[in-house]
C-alpha cells in the first residue's frame, strides 16, 4: 500500500477524561521528539525534548483577553491521542507529494476566568519538529473579545547563535540579517532561526496564521523567547467574535541546516486545498519592465520616459516570445503614479491605464504569441482605496486574460491607514485579512497573486494555492539602489530564514552585475554563476528573469540555464549548507528525469566535494555546468564565466570550486 492511499487517523489513547491529569507527554512517530505538558503554580507549561536532551524548558502557554486578570490554570482534563500517516499531492510546488506523518496530544486546560476556563490545545508532533496552537471553542457566537498577551514562549536552553534583524522597523521585513548571540535578540520577525553549540538548528515561527496579528519574539537576555503580537492603533493584539482557533505555533528542531530548509512541516500544518480545481495557475517564468526603471531608464510615472508603454511591453513580449517566458510583468501601467505616489496611494486606479498603455491591445498583442500579462498592483498603502476597487479590478485582469497579478504595499510598517484613519503595522490582524480577501477575490477570478512588501509567509499556499509567491525580504531591487547592495552572505542565509515559510520572488538573473557603478557595495554583489545558482537555491513557482533583454542577448551561453531551468518540481534536497556561509541545492522537475544543482556561498572562496547520489543509480547524466572561471570574484571580476560539459553518473563526486561571493548552476541532462 502506497502511503498516498494510506490515512490513518486513530484513538490511541484514553477516552475524554473527566479528571486532571498533572502532566502528559506524547513523542514523534521515530521516537525524536517529546514534548510534556503540565500545570504549575497556575501556570500552562510545555517542555520539549530531542533524543532525551532537552531543547525547549518549560514555557508558558495561553492567551489572555480584555476584561479579566490573566487566567490561573488548575487543571490538564480530556486527554485525546491520534495519530496520522498521510501523503497528499502539491498542485505545484517544491515537492509533488508531501508526508503527513505525525503524532498528536490534545487536551483541555481548565483556568479561572471566564474565557479561559476551558482552552483547548492540541500539539502534533513531527520528527524533526512541532506545532501548537489553542481553541478557544466556548466563546458564545456573537460575543466580542479583545486579545491583550499572547503568553506563548520558547524558553531555549544553551547557547545559540541567532540571525535576526529588529522586528518593527519602518521598511517591514527588508532588513538583512545579522548573527548574534540569541541573547542579545530584543524583537525579532520569524521565522526565527537558531544554532546550537549542541549541534542542534532550531526554527521558530507560526503556521496557518489567518484572521490573527503577526507574531513577533521578544528576548528577556537569558534564553527565554516571549510571542509579541502586532497591534491594533488602540493597542489590543486581536479582535475575534465568538469562537475561534489561534494560528500554528511552530518549532522545527534539526540536526543541519538543510533539514530546516527540507521540512514540509508548515505546510501540513495547514488545511487542504479550499480552491479545487487550480490548473488555470501554471509556474513558470516571466520578464518585465521593471529592471529598468529601477535603474533609472525610465519612469513609473507618466511623460516622456514612461516605461509601461503599448510600444516597450510588446518590445518585451517579442523578446519573451521568441525565448519562451510566459509572461511579462508591467509596473507602473495604471493611473496614480505621478507625483509623490506613497504619500497618496488612496488616488491609484487599478482599472484605469494610462492614455499611452492600451491594455486590450497589448494581451491579445501577447495572446497571438503565448505571453500573458502579469498584472501590478502598487497600492501605496492605500489599502481602503485598493479593497473598494479589489472586485472590479481582478474581473477587468480576468477579462484581458492577466492570470497572475503582483500586488505591493510601499509603506513605512505602522503607517497605513485604516477605514477609520488609525495608522496600522504592515502585519496586524487588519492586513492579515486584507491579504486574504485579496487572494481570495482572485481566486474567484481565476487569477494567482505575488504579494510584495507581505505579511510573512505560514504555508497558506496549501489552502490557497493561488497564493504563489511573494517578497518579505530584501530581495533584487535593492541591489539596483546601492544603499548598500546585498552582501554575498545574504543569500546563503535566505534559506534558513525567510524561505521556511514559503517561495520568495527573490528576482534573480542580473547580468549586468556593475550596471554603471564603480563601488562594489553599489554593484550585485555576486558573480554571474551565483544569479544562474539562485534560480535553484531560492525557489519560488514564478521567476523572473530580471535583467534587460540586450543584457541576456548579450551572453546567449549562460542565457541558456535560465532558459532551460524550470520553476515546478518533483523533489528538492538541500545537500550541504552552513547558514551565512554557503549551499547546495539540487531539485528534480516535475515529471521529469534530469536534475538541477545550484550553489552559492558568501564572501568566502570555497571548494565542496559533492556527491552525487541524488542522481538515479545505473543512469548516465551529461553535467552541462556553469561555474565560476579562474580568477572570478564578485569584488574584481563577476563575470568571469565558465561553461563545461561532462558524463556522470550516481556514483560520481563534483568538485564544486566557488570564488569570493561566487556560484554553480548544473543541469543534469538524463541520457539514458
Amino acid at each position: 500500500m502506497t502511503l498516498r492511499t494510506l490515512a490513518l487517523i486513530s484513538a490511541l489513547a484514553l477516552p475524554a477524561a473527566a479528571h486532571a491529569a498533572p502532566r502528559e507527554c506524547a513523542q514523534s512517530p521515530g521516537k525524536v521528539l517529546e514534548v510534556c505538558v503540565s500545570v504549575e503554580d497556575g501556570r500552562a507549561l510545555y517542555e520539549v525534548r530531542r533524543k532525551g536532551i532537552t531543547v525547549i524548558a518549560p514555557s508558558e502557554m495561553g492567551l489572555t483577553f480584555a476584561g479579566e486578570p490573566a487566567a490561573r490554570y488548575t487543571a490538564i482534563a480530556n486527554v485525546r491521542r491520534a495519530s496520522a500517516d498521510a501523503s497528499w499531492e502539491q498542485p505545484w510546488g517544491e515537492q509533488r507529494l508531501v508526508r503527513d506523518h505525525h503524532n498528536e496530544l490534545s487536551f483541555t486546560l481548565a483556568g479561572d476566568t471566564a474565557l479561559n476556563k476551558a482552552v483547548g490545545v492540541t500539539f502534533r508532533l513531527f520528527d524533526e519538529g512541532l506545532g501548537f496552537r489553542y481553541d478557544y471553542a466556548g466563546i458564545p457566537a456573537g460575543q466580542a473579545v479583545s486579545v491583550t498577551n499572547d503568553r506563548t514562549q520558547f524558553h531555549t536552553i544553551g547557547t545559540y547563535q541567532a540571525w535576526w534583524y529588529e522586528a518593527l522597523g519602518q521598511e517591514r521585513d527588508e532588513y538583512l540579517y545579522t548573527q548574534t548571540d540569541a541573547r542579545r535578540i530584543t524583537l525579532a520577525e520569524t521565522p526565527l532561526t537558531l544554532k546550537g553549540d549542541n549541534g542542534l538548528y532550531l526554527s521558530i515561527h507560526e503556521a496557518a496564521l489567518v484572521d490573527f496579528p503577526s507574531m513577533l519574539l521578544a528576548g528577556n537576555g537569558a534564553g527565554r523567547l516571549s510571542a509579541k503580537l502586532m497591534p491594533w492603533p488602540d493597542g489590543v493584539l486581536a479582535k475575534k467574535t465568538g469562537a475561534f482557533t489561534t494560528p500554528w505555533r511552530t518549532l522545527l528542531v534539526t540536526d543541519s541546516a538543510g533539514g530546516l530548509a527540507d521540512s514540509r512541516m508548515e505546510l501540513n500544518l495547514n488545511e487542504p486545498n479550499k480552491l479545487g480545481d487550480v490548473s488555470w495557475f501554471k509556474p513558470g517564468k516571466y520578464v518585465g519592465v521593471w529592471w529598468e526603471m529601477h535603474l533609472n531608464k525610465t519612469t513609473w510615472g507618466s511623460g516622456g520616459y514612461h516605461g509601461a508603454t503599448t510600444r516597450n511591453v510588446e518590445r518585451y513580449m517579442d523578446f519573451a516570445a521568441k525565448y519562451g517566458f510566459d509572461g511579462v510583468l508591467v509596473e507602473g501601467w495604471n493611473q496614480g503614479w505621478d507625483g509623490d505616489w506613497i504619500a497618496h496611494g488612496d488616488k491609484f486606479s487599478f482599472t484605469k491605464p494610462y492614455p499611452d498603455f492600451d491594455i486590450d491591445a497589448i494581451t491579445a498583442y501577447g495572446k497571438a504569441r503565448g505571453v500573458k500579462l502579469i498584472g501590478h498592483n502598487e497600492t501605496g498603502g492605500g489599502v481602503e482605496n485598493y479593497s473598494a476597487q479589489l472586485e472590479d479590478a481582478m474581473k477587468l485582469y480576468a477579462r484581458v486574460g492577466v492570470n497572475v497579478v503582483k500586488t505591493g504595499y510601499v509603506k513605512h510598517s505602522g503607517d497605513i491607514v485604516d477605514a477609520e484613519g488609525g495608522k496600522q503595522w504592515f502585519a496586524g490582524q487588519y492586513m492579515v485579512r486584507h491579504d486574504l480577501r485579496v487572494v481570495e477575490v482572485a481566486a474567484k477570478n481565476h487569477v494567482a497573486i505575488d504579494t510584495h512588501e507581505p505579511v510573512k509567509d505560514t504555508g497558506l499556499r496549501r489552502t490557497y494555492p493561488n497564493w504563489v509567491s511573494r517578497e518579505g525580504a530584501r530581495g533584487q531591487e535593492y541591489n539596483a539602489w546601492g544603499i548598500p547592495t546585498n552582501p554575498p552572505e545574504h543569500v546563503t542565509i535566505l534559506p534558513f530564514t525567510r524561505m521556511l515559510g514559503g517561495p520568495m520572488d527573490y528576482t534573480p538573473g542580473i547580468f549586468d552585475l556593475a550596471h554603471g557603478q564603480d563601488r562594489v557595495e553599489r554593484r550585485v554583489q555576486s558573480t554571474l554563476a551565483t544569479q544562474l545558482a539562485l534560480y535553484v537555491v531560492l525557489y519560488s513557482p514564478i521567476q523572473m528573469a530580471a535583467d534587460l533583454p540586450e543584457n541576456y542577448e548579450a551572453n546567449l551561453p549562460a542565457f541558456q540555464f535560465i532558459l532551460d531551468v524550470p520553476t515546478d518540481w518533483e523533489n528538492s534536497v538541500t545537500l550541504q549548507a552552513e547558514i551565512g556561509d554557503y549551499v547546495v541545492v539540487a531539485r528534480q522537475p516535475r515529471g521529469g528525469k534530469d536534475w538541477f544543482l545550484g550553489g552559492v556561498t558568501d564572501e568566502t572562496a570555497r571548494s565542496l566535494r559533492q556527491k552525487l547520489g541524488f542522481l538515479t543509480p545505473g543512469k548516465r547524466y551529461e553535467a552541462q555546468i556553469y561555474r565560476d572561471a579562474p580568477g572570478a570574484d564578485y569584488r574584481t571580476s563577476p563575470l568571469a564565466i565558465e561553461i563545461a560539459k561532462q558524463v556522470v553518473t550516481s556514483d560520481d563526486t563534483l568538485d564544486l570550486n566557488l570564488a569570493p561571493g561566487g556560484g554553480v548552476a548544473i543541469r543534469f541532462k538524463a541520457l539514458d
